[in-house]
């Protein structure tokens, strides 16, 4: 537990503290709920096709199921970096130059590129957006998605994204247990599901992570 937690962390009593420990296993449960989802599909597509060929319409569907299944996991992990809610473009000038003072000079040119402010916590590299965070853990092999909101949405977009980087710097095991799970899988499955404006920030933080 950090020295400053954080008070969200009372909302949820029940959860167990997100470490990095938590994560390897979540993301051990996650692979095997993919397979579990995944490898009955292609089998009956194998078996079909052996049994019998004029049976390719069906096999070709299974096989379309094995991949849609695990891409809408994905795009649920991806749609926690999309940009949500009202844009208030009269005062998000304001709100942007108010998280640039956050950041550093390359973090916040990258922030007004695609939206997204990278921090290097303790876990990983962070990715944070308006309504979430995207983990990509040491190593850059695995991205866990978090799907997190601040209580007053009605916010600038850059005043959203500056909330949440505050709570992450103040708690980071916190944040990861109060935000809801989304999706835990490869970075390029969360990257192709991004709006091509965002991917510089994902390709940049997995570089980081690869550097951890």
């Amino acid at each position: 537990m950090a020295a400053e937690a954080l008070a969200e962390l009372g909302t949820v009593p029940w959860r167990q503290p997100t470490d990095e420990r938590f994560l390897r296993r979540y993301a051990r449960i996650w692979l095997c709920w993919t397979v579990a989802y995944t490898v009955p599909f292609a089998a009956a597509a194998i078996g079909l096709m052996l049994l019998e060929p004029l049976a390719f319409p069906v096999a070709l569907a299974s096989l379309a199921h094995a991949w849609i299944i695990p891409e809408l996991y994905a795009f649920r992990g991806a749609s926690v970096l999309r940009p949500k809610g009202p844009r208030n473009e009269h005062s998000e000038p304001v709100a942007q130059g108010l998280l640039g003072d956050l950041l550093d000079h390359e973090s916040r040119e990258r922030q007004r590129r695609t939206g997204l402010a990278m921090e290097h916590g303790g876990m990983g590299v962070w990715l944070v957006g308006e309504a979430g965070a995207v983990l990509l853990a040491p190593g850059g092999h695995r991205a866990h998605c978090f799907c997190v909101r601040t209580t007053d949405r009605e916010l600038p977009p850059s005043d959203r994204v500056a909330h949440l980087l505050l709570a992450l710097r103040t708690d980071e095991q916190g944040f990861a247990t109060v935000a809801n799970h989304a999706f835990c899988g490869a970075p390029w499955r969360v990257r192709r599901r991004l709006p091509e404006g965002m991917r510089p920030a994902i390709d940049a933080a997995r570089a980081a992570a690869l550097a951890a």
